[in-house]
C-alpha cells in the first residue's frame, strides 16, 4: 500500500514510487537485478563492476502539491546488460518512437506500416555473437539499400534483440523493424513483396548458405478504422521497442550459467548500437530534437507532464542491507 507515495515501516520510509495511473515503479526490483548483475560482473573481475554498483543508488525525486513524484536526477551507468538501464531506455523507446511514428502518420497519412521479423543461425559462444551481430547491421543495411525495397520506403525503426535458447545455451540474435512504406507497396505486384521474397533479400543481404527465418506482415487491426489501425500501429512500437536483451535470461540463479552467459553478452554486445532509425523516421528523430537513446538522458524518459509545479524534493538511497530504497 502507498501512502503518499511512500510506505512507513519500522520508522523508515520505502520508497513508492507510485504513477498517476496507479501503477508503482519498480525501482526496487530492478536495483536488486542490477545488484545480481553487479555481484557476477566482480566474480568475472570486469573493471566496470564498481561502476555499475552505483547506478541509481541515489534518487531524487520533485514531488508536486499533489504528491505526483518525477524522477529529477540520479546516476545511471548505462552499461548494455544493467537492467535499471535497460528498463529505462525501453521507456524512452517507446516515448520516443510514439512521437516519431505520429509525426510522419501526420506527414504520411496513407502511408502503410509492415512488422518485419529478420534472423539468423543461433550462436554458441561470445565471439560467435559479436561476429555476427556486426554482419547483420552491415547485412540490413545493404538490405534497405535493395531498389526493390528502397523504391517504396519512407523510413524504419530498428531494434536487435537477443534471447537464450534453455535446451543448448545458444543465443538467438534477431531484428525487429518497423516499415513506413507508401500505399503504393501493396497496389501492384512490382512493388509488393511476399515474405518469400523478403527471405531471399534477406539471404543475400547476408551471403547465407541457408535459407534464414524472415517474418514480414502488415500493421493493421480487424476493424477498419483509424482509431484501431493506430492501435495496432503502436502495438508494433512497444515491440520494436522492448529490451535488447531480457535480465531474467542471465539473471537465473543458476551462477555458473549465468557466469558464462554474462560473459558471452558483453563481449557481444560491446559497442553495438542496438537500435536505429532511417528514412523519414530518422529524420523525424532529429527534427524532434530528440536525445540519443542509446547514451542519453534517462534521467527523464516517460510522458508525465512537466506543468506541474514541485512543492518539494525528496531523495531515495539504496540500502545494501535491508535490500530497499529508504527515504
Amino acid at each position: 500500500m502507498c501512502v503518499h507515495n511512500s510506505m512507513i515501516s519500522d520508522e523508515k520510509t520505502i520508497l513508492c514510487d507510485k504513477k498517476a495511473n496507479g501503477k508503482v515503479q519498480p525501482w526496487r526490483e530492478k536495483k536488486t537485478a542490477n545488484v545480481n548483475y553487479f555481484e557476477l560482473l566482480q566474480i568475472l573481475k570486469f573493471k566496470k563492476a564498481e561502476r555499475v554498483s552505483q547506478c541509481g543508488e541515489i534518487l531524487e525525486f520533485d514531488v508536486t502539491q499533489e504528491g505526483r513524484m518525477k524522477l529529477a536526477k540520479t546516476w545511471f551507468c548505462k552499461s548494455p546488460l544493467c537492467p535499471m538501464c535497460n528498463w529505462r531506455k525501453t521507456m524512452k523507446r517507446s516515448v520516443q518512437t510514439t512521437k516519431i511514428v505520429e509525426e510522419v502518420i501526420r506527414q504520411k497519412p496513407r502511408a502503410r506500416w509492415l512488422f518485419l521479423t529478420l534472423s539468423v543461425k543461433n550462436v554458441f559462444d561470445g565471439d560467435q555473437l559479436d561476429k555476427s551481430l556486426k554482419e547483420m547491421a552491415i547485412g540490413f543495411n545493404r538490405l534497405m539499400k535493395y531498389k526493390k525495397v528502397a523504391k517504396n520506403m519512407i523510413g524504419f525503426m530498428r531494434s536487435t534483440e537477443i534471447t537464450v535458447n534453455e535446451k543448448d545455451g545458444s543465443y538467438n540474435q534477431h531484428m525487429h523493424v518497423l516499415l513506413c512504406v507508401e500505399s503504393t507497396y501493396f497496389k501492384n505486384d512490382d512493388n509488393y513483396l511476399s515474405q518469400e521474397d523478403w527471405t531471399k533479400l534477406w539471404q543475400k543481404a547476408m551471403k547465407l548458405d541457408y535459407t534464414p527465418v524472415v517474418h514480414i506482415e502488415a500493421v493493421k487491426n480487424k476493424k477498419r478504422n483509424k482509431k484501431s489501425e493506430y492501435t495496432a500501429i503502436q502495438a508494433a512500437v512497444q515491440e520494436t521497442a522492448k529490451y535488447s536483451v531480457k535480465d531474467s535470461d542471465y539473471l537465473t540463479g543458476n551462477v555458473v550459467n549465468d557466469l558464462e552467459v554474462v560473459k558471452d553478452l558483453e563481449k557481444g554486445l560491446f559497442r553495438k548500437r542496438m537500435i536505429a532509425y532511417g528514412g523519414l523516421l530518422k529524420q523525424v528523430h532529429k527534427e524532434l530534437n530528440l536525445d540519443d537513446i542509446e547514451d542519453g538522458d534517462l534521467v527523464r524518459v516517460d510522458e508525465d507532464s512537466d506543468t506541474e509545479e514541485k512543492a518539494y524534493s525528496i531523495v531515495a538511497q539504496w540500502n545494501w542491507n535491508l535490500k530497499n530504497y529508504y527515504i
